[in-house]
Order: structure tokens, then C-alpha cells, then sequence
């Protein structure tokens, strides 16, 4: 029997001669969260209703055309590049810097009452945007692999503590993971680019609700420096760069 933490989302195999019947609960080993769920996949508790009832965070329909278009658009020229790059064997490496910063984005938007603002800037920035109501549908939606920035503020569903979900699944990641993950915070008493109090708290920005209007701006920044950073690692693993 497979089950998914609604925490972190790291997926359980257990052993169905051991699980009991009726309801149980199995502590997550990577998040330390209590998981409830059913032997029976028809009980209402059970993993698999669960997760139908917690579907991915939708997109934000504007700009989602021209989000592809841009992102077609993206990965015809990285396959031009790379052939170029193939057949000028022995010389040097075309530089990519230009294109790394046209890269087409997708972020996670997990805020209270600025959600709506943040939405429409980000999406009229060229951002392609998912609204997450719930810690786990931003869980769901971070699953696919193909969202590297998320955006909270403390407001984030506080019936859940979703502010704190979001900041223990950055704090349990590994290493590795956590470098594909670009976390902000959106906060109302934050220093916007303050690098040692993000340093600290395991954020890769903060930005105050009092300069959301420049968003994409200081998110485009700080997206660059962050890159800049991991640049030579991300060649040496042959990563992409966020």
C-alpha cells in the first residue's frame, strides 16, 4: 500500500500484512508528520480520496497563452543553441546568459490577501501562476517537478498553518532539493532583499508587502544573483539554472 504525506509529499510503501484494518495512523520519517489513512480505498479517509480531494493549485488563466508561446519559443532556441554548440567542437562554449534570463517561469503564489495583486503582476511579468488555497495543494502542484519558486506570506491559509507547512517542507529537504526550490516570503515587517535574515530563516528572499507593486522586478534580480551563485555547480551537474 502506497500513501502520500500531505505535508512534504514524500510517498510511503507499506507493508499490507502489517497495516490493520479500519483507520491507522503512520508517522512520515521525513517530516515527522501524523498521517491518517485506510486500508479500505473506499473509506472516506483513505489515501485515495484524500488526494482526490486535494487537487494540484490551479493556474491563473492570464497570460497563459502568451506563457506558451513564450515557453515554445524558449525551448526552440535552446535546441538551436545546443546545435550550434555541438557543431563548434573545440571552441568556446556559446554564452547562455541572455537566455537563462528569457527563461519562461512558473510560481507558486501562496499569500492571504495580496494573493490577487501578486497574481496579476507576476502574470503580466510573463510569470506562468498557480494560486494554492491549501498547504496541500501547493504540496500537489510542487510534486510535478516544474514549479522552482514559491511565494508565501504568513496569511497563507492560517487555518492550516500554512506559512509554517511550507517553511518545515524547505526546512526538510535535502541539500540538493532545497537548491531547486527559490523560497520568498512576502511579509509586512521584512526588509526587502535583506540576504542575512533570509540567510537565517532558510528563505532565498524576502520582499515587503509595501514593495509588491516592484515584485517582478526584485524577483527578476534576485533570480539572476541566485543563479550567478550556482552557476558552476549547475554546469558541473548539468542542471538548468532556475
Amino acid at each position: 500500500m502506497i500513501i502520500r504525506c500531505d505535508n512534504c509529499s514524500v510517498s510511503l510503501q507499506l507493508d499490507e500484512a502489517k497495516i490493520p484494518s479500519g483507520n491507522f495512523t503512520v508517522r512520515c520519517p521525513r517530516c515527522q508528520n501524523m498521517l491518517r489513512a485506510n486500508k479500505d480505498s473506499k473509506a472516506p479517509n483513505s489515501p485515495a480520496q484524500q488526494l482526490a480531494a486535494n487537487p494540484a493549485a490551479p493556474a491563473v488563466p492570464d497570460g497563459a497563452q502568451e506563457f506558451a508561446q513564450k515557453e515554445s519559443e524558449f525551448e526552440i532556441n535552446s535546441a538551436l543553441r545546443s546545435l550550434l554548440s555541438a557543431l563548434q567542437s573545440g571552441k568556446a562554449t556559446l554564452e547562455s546568459r541572455d537566455e537563462e534570463t528569457k527563461k519562461p517561469r512558473r510560481v507558486l503564489v501562496c499569500l492571504g490577501e495580496k494573493k490577487d495583486a501578486a497574481a496579476k503582476l507576476l502574470s503580466d511579468a510573463g510569470y506562468k501562476v498557480y494560486l494554492a488555497e491549501t498547504p496541500a495543494q501547493a504540496n500537489e502542484r510542487l510534486r510535478e517537478g516544474k514549479t522552482e519558486i514559491v511565494i508565501f506570506s504568513p496569511d497563507f491559509a492560517p487555518e492550516f498553518g500554512g506559512a509554517a507547512i511550507l517553511q518545515q517542507k524547505a526546512n526538510a529537504m535535502y541539500s540538493s532539493e532545497r537548491r531547486r526550490l527559490f523560497l520568498v516570503s512576502l511579509e509586512d515587517n521584512g526588509t526587502t532583499m535583506n540576504a542575512h535574515d533570509a540567510f537565517c530563516r532558510n528563505l532565498n528572499l524576502i520582499v515587503n508587502t509595501a514593495d509588491l507593486p516592484q515584485l517582478p522586478l526584485i524577483l527578476n534580480r534576485a533570480l539572476i544573483d541566485f543563479n550567478d551563485l550556482y552557476h558552476y555547480l549547475n554546469v558541473g551537474l548539468g542542471a538548468e539554472p532556475i
